[in-house]
């Protein structure tokens, strides 16, 4: 992803989140039960978190190109779709098999994380004295 996708996945992403929440808080809620809205609410929450990291990440990349940040993003917005995707799909259809895709979206977010961890320990370091 680029610096410019990440910035537009993360406008769409926090739409999303904003819009879904906004209606799970005012419409499903008074439809779903608890357990299908406590899907919902880790699906936000996740999404939020991941969001951030992904805006910061092209944040990052504008300043300074990094191949790991590059994956890394990629990871995390692939694990947001199937992560806070499927607890949605699941909470809106009940299909338990829904259930089975969210820890792939799990791995993702961690092999996300991973990568992020592995680039911010290759960034060079500038010179500490200042001539």
């Amino acid at each position: 992803m680029s610096s410019r996708a990440m910035l537009i996945f993360s406008a769409i992403s926090g739409f999303v989140l904003v819009s879904f929440g906004a209606f799970g808080a005012h419409i499903l809620s008074k439809s779903l039960g608890a357990v299908e809205m406590a899907w919902i609410h880790t699906g936000l929450d996740y999404q939020a978190w991941h969001t951030l990291a992904i805006l910061g990440l092209s944040a990052v990349m504008l300043r300074r190109a990094n191949i790991w940040f590059y994956w890394s993003s990629a990871f995390l917005a692939l694990g947001t779709v199937l992560f806070s995707g499927s607890l949605y799909s699941l909470a809106l259809s009940h299909l338990m098999w829904w259930g089975y895709v969210t820890p792939i979206g799990g791995v993702c977010f961690l092999i996300g994380w991973g990568l992020m961890f592995t680039g911010a320990l290759r960034l060079k370091r500038k010179a500490d004295r200042h001539e």
